[in-house]
C-alpha cells in the first residue's frame, strides 16, 4: 500500500514471529533502567563542563538543564502509556509528524544511544587503567578494556530480559551506594576554594571564569547528568504494565538524578585536586577517593566499585540502542534483518551486535584520529556526539507533544503532564539552545559534524530505499489508524 509517498508491505505471521519480546518490567526495574541509565554521568563526563564554565558557569548550566528534563520527563510521561510501543521516541514523532518525523526523530535517538555507551566504555577504560596499575602496576591499553566490556555486556543483554532488569537493579544500587560513600566522606574535606580554582579569563570573575560563554559551553556536559532517562518507553513492550509504571519510574527516576547531581557538582569539584584538576580528568571520582582515603590500594579497591556506575550506564544503554535499532528495523526504516530475536531467550540480538560494533568503531577511529581531533580528550568528543543526537530528539519529542494533543485530543492518555503544552515547549526550547551551543567550542566541532553526516546518510537512506519497504509494525498500525 502507497500513502503519500510511503510504503507498506503485509509481511505475514511468520515476520513478527521472529521478532516477538517477553514482558518482565515492573515499576521499581523501569526506575533501575532509567536511574542505572543515567548513573554514569556522576561517575565521568559531566566534569568536563568544569573547563569550559568553571564552577558557576558549570552550576548554572546543571539548573537549566534540570528545568528541560524535568519538562521533557513529565511530556513522556504523558505519550508513553498512551502509544505503549518499543519504538519510544520514533513511535511518537511517527503519530504525531507521519513517517517523516518517525523517522528524524528516531535516527537522533538512535545516534544518541549507540555513541553513548562508546562515551561510558571510554570512562570504564580510564577507571580500569588507573586502578590496574594502583594495584599490580600494569598497563592495559584502553581499547582492549573497552572491547572486553562490549563482549560482556552485549552477551549478557543477549542472554534474555530477566537476566539483563535483574542485573540492572542491583548495579544501580550498587552504583548509588557508592556514591552515598563518596558523599559522606567528601563532606569533612569541602573547600569553598577548591570550588573556584578554574583560572579566570582576564574581565571575567571566578565565579563566571570563562563568562556568560562558559555557561552555554557547559550545557551539553550538564546534560550528561540526565542523559537517557527518557529511554524508558523503549521498554514498554517487556513491562507489565506500562500505562501504570512508566509515569511512576520516570518521575521517581528523574527525582533521583536530580539529588544525585547536585551532591556530586558541589562535593566533586570542591575537593583536593579541586574544579580545575577534575575538570581535566577521565576519572574524577577516583581523584576524590584518593583525596577522602588517601592514595594506595583503598582507593583503588573503592575505586573498582565505583565503576560500577559506569557499568550500570554502559548495560542500561545496550538495551535501549537494542531496543532502538530493533523497532526502527521492525517497522522497515532500517534493514530488516536487524530486528530479528532470538528463537528462546527472545533478545534482539541482531541488533545488539550491531550497535556494538558502530559504537567500537568510532571510539576507536577518535582515539587514533589524531590528525583529525587532536589532543581532545576521547571521551569528550563523543560525549558531544552522543548530546547532538540526543537534542535532535529531545526537539522532536516535545514537537510531538504538541501536535499530539492538538491532533488526538481524544486518545487514551492515563497519565496527563501537569505542565501541559507549556512545559513541552520549554523542554524543547532548551534544547534546541543546547544543539547550537555545541558548535561553540571548536575542539568538539568535528565530530559533531560527522553526526551530521551520520544523519544525512540516513535520510538519504530512508528517501531512497527505506520509506518504499515499511511494516505495519505496532507503532505503524497505531499511527495509520489514528492519523491516517
Amino acid at each position: 500500500m502507497d500513502q503519500g509517498g510511503i510504503s507498506y508491505r503485509e509481511p505475514g505471521d511468520e515476520y513478527f514471529e521472529r521478532r516477538g519480546l517477553r514482558r518482565y518490567a515492573g515499576v521499581w526495574s523501569l526506575w533501575a533502567l532509567g536511574v542505572g541509565a543515567v548513573i554514569s554521568g556522576d561517575f565521568f563526563g559531566w566534569n568536563f563542563g568544569l573547563a569550559t564554565g568553571g564552577f558557576g558557569g558549570m552550576l548554572i548550566a546543571t539548573a537549566i538543564i534540570a528545568v528541560m528534563y524535568v519538562a521533557m520527563c513529565y511530556s513522556i510521561a504523558e505519550m508513553s502509556p498512551a502509544l505503549p510501543h518499543t519504538g519510544g521516541a520514533y513511535s511518537f514523532g511517527r503519530s504525531a509528524m507521519g513517517a517523516w518525523g518517525g523517522f528524524i526523530t528516531g535516527l537522533a535517538e538512535n545516534m544518541e544511544y549507540v555513541l553513548t555507551p562508546a562515551v561510558i566504555v571510554v570512562g570504564i577504560g580510564g577507571y580500569a587503567s588507573a586502578i590496574c596499575f594502583d594495584l599490580f602496576g600494569v598497563t592495559i591499553a584502553a581499547p582492549i578494556w573497552w572491547l572486553v566490556a562490549y563482549v560482556a555486556f552485549v552477551g549478557l543483554n543477549i542472554w534474555g530480559v530477566e537476566a539483563t532488569f535483574r542485573f540492572t537493579v542491583v548495579v544501580t544500587l550498587l552504583a548509588l551506594a557508592i556514591l552515598v560513600v563518596f558523599w559522606v566522606g567528601a563532606l569533612p574535606h569541602f573547600s569553598w576554594e577548591q570550588l573556584f580554582d578554574v583560572p579566570a579569563r582576564p574581565g571575567a570573575s571566578r565565579f563566571l571564569p570563562h563568562g556568560i560563554g562558559g555557561i552555554a559551553a557547559s550545557l551539553p556536559f550538564a546534560i550528561w547528568f540526565y542523559l537517557a532517562i527518557e529511554q524508558l518507553p523503549l521498554a514498554a513492550e517487556e513491562s507489565h504494565d506500562p500505562k501504570r509504571d512508566m509515569p511512576r519510574g520516570l518521575l521517581w527516576g528523574i527525582a533521583t538524578l536530580i539529588v544525585a547531581s547536585v551532591l556530586t557538582l558541589f562535593l566533586n569539584a570542591g575537593i583536593e585536586p579541586g574544579a580545575a584538576a577534575v575538570g581535566r580528568s577521565d576519572e574524577p571520582l577516583l581523584l576524590a577517593f584518593k583525596t577522602i582515603f588517601g592514595d594506595g590500594i583503598g582507593a583503588s579497591l573503592l575505586a573498582l566499585f565505583a565503576v560500577a556506575g559506569l557499568v550500570a550506564s554502559f548495560h542500561a544503554i545496550i538495551f535501549a540502542y537494542g531496543r532502538n535499532i530493533y523497532s526502527l528495523s521492525r517497522a522497515g526504516y532500517f534493514p530488516q534483518w536487524m530486528s530479528v530475536t532470538h528463537s528462546t531467550r527472545r533478545t534482539p540480538y541482531v541488533a545488539l551486535v550491531v550497535g556494538a560494533v558502530i559504537g567500537y568503531a568510532v571510539a576507536l577511529a577518535i582515539e587514533f584520529g589524531d590528525a583529525v581531533f587532536g589532543d581532545v580528550p576521547v571521551g569528550a568528543v563523543l560525549l558531544n556526539m552522543a548530546v547532538f543526537g540526543a537534542v535532535i530528539a529531545y526537539i522532536m519529542q516535545m514537537a510531538a507533544f504538541v501536535l499530539l494533543r492538538r491532533n488526538l485530543p481524544n486518545i487514551d492518555r492515563p497519565y496527563v503532564s501537569p505542565l501541559g503544552v507549556a512545559g513541552a515547549v520549554a523542554g524543547g526550547s532548551i534544547a534546541a539552545i543546547t544543539l547550537v551551543c555545541l558548535f561553540l567550542n571548536p575542539d568538539y566541532r568535528v565530530g559533531v559534524y560527522g553526526c551530521a553526516v551520520w544523519f544525512a546518510a540516513g535520510i538519504v537512506y530512508f528517501a531512497l530505499y527505506g520509506r518504499h519497504r515499511l511494516v505495519y509494525s505496532p507503532e505503524e498500525e497505531f499511527a495509520v489508524r489514528n492519523t491516517g
